[in-house]
């Protein structure tokens, strides 16, 4: 085989504080079925959301060594919390040895282009806290109004499985009602959980509201930089591969409603 050849048949591998990155894996098996997937979830320290930023970019290392150690080509932040604490961390720390691909920059960039003037943004505390949708946002579009939420009760509601139900209008209706979304052009939800409530987040605003997720953005922009590098697989010989940092029969059951089929979770301690 050629050096090319080899290079194509690697792996990528995808990331989050726990299952809610695997809608985003589902999202890139759909969009690249020849590709094999490595998916680890760091269930031991989830949620990164309450997390502080240097925590965050501890575990991120950590993990993309774990990744980097199962011979990934690329590597997918599918955490917006991690995305935004730490993806310039890894770029400098691991410079050179794999592509990157965060959650962050392939939504700032579906919403900017159909150039909306009112943006809200919901997600996680530390994605709130750390503005980057909001600057990167204006840095692309200096005319929008951007409106941050962090909306904390969403993501445990969801791997709850109070969703779809009374509970979860209440909780959609009681962040989502508040004025600064009266005017929404646009909605992102920032936050790999949040798919599975989009319909539902849709049909609060009568479907008169773009809301946006970054399921397919993410997979189509990890398909354009693949192309771009030349580095597709040519076919997938072997089952795709799903870790957790600490395994529980809950994370099992939950983890195939976020990834929309059946999978195995496998242990791996790398703490």
């Amino acid at each position: 085989m050629t050096e090319i050849t080899d290079s194509r048949s690697k792996s990528i591998g995808i990331f989050d504080s726990g299952i809610g990155g695997l809608t985003v894996a589902n999202a890139i098996q759909k969009t690249l079925p020849n590709e094999h997937l490595i998916y680890f979830g760091d269930t031991a320290h989830l949620p990164y959301g309450d997390k502080s930023a240097d925590a965050i970019r501890f575990y991120s290392l950590k993990i993309s060594k774990f990744l980097l150690d199962q011979n990934c080509k690329m590597i997918v932040i599918a955490c917006n919390s991690a995305s935004s604490a730490a993806y310039s961390t890894l770029l400098d720390f691991f410079e050179g040895r794999t592509l990157f691909v965060n959650v962050v920059d392939p939504l700032v960039s579906a919403v900017t282009d159909k150039e909306y003037n009112n943006i809200g943004v919901i997600a996680t505390k530390a994605t709130i806290r750390s503005n980057i949708y909001r600057d990167k946002i204006k840095h692309k579009l200096q005319k929008a109004n951007v409106h941050s939420m962090a909306t904390p009760l969403l993501a445990p509601m969801i791997e709850e499985g109070f969703y779809q139900g009374k509970i979860s209008h209440s909780v959609i209706d009681t962040y989502l009602g508040r004025k600064e979304f009266a005017d929404i052009d646009a909605l992102l939800l920032a936050c790999t959980h949040y798919p599975l409530i989009k319909k539902e987040i849709e049909a609060y605003f009568n479907n008169k509201v773009a809301v946006l997720d970054s399921t397919d953005v993410v997979a189509n922009a990890v398909y354009e930089l693949l192309l771009k590098e030349n580095l597709l697989a040519p076919e997938r010989t072997k089952k795709n591969e799903f870790y957790v940092s600490d395994y529980t029969q809950s994370f099992e059951d939950t983890a195939k409603v976020f990834y929309g089929e059946e999978i195995e979770l496998e242990t791996a301690n790398i703490w």
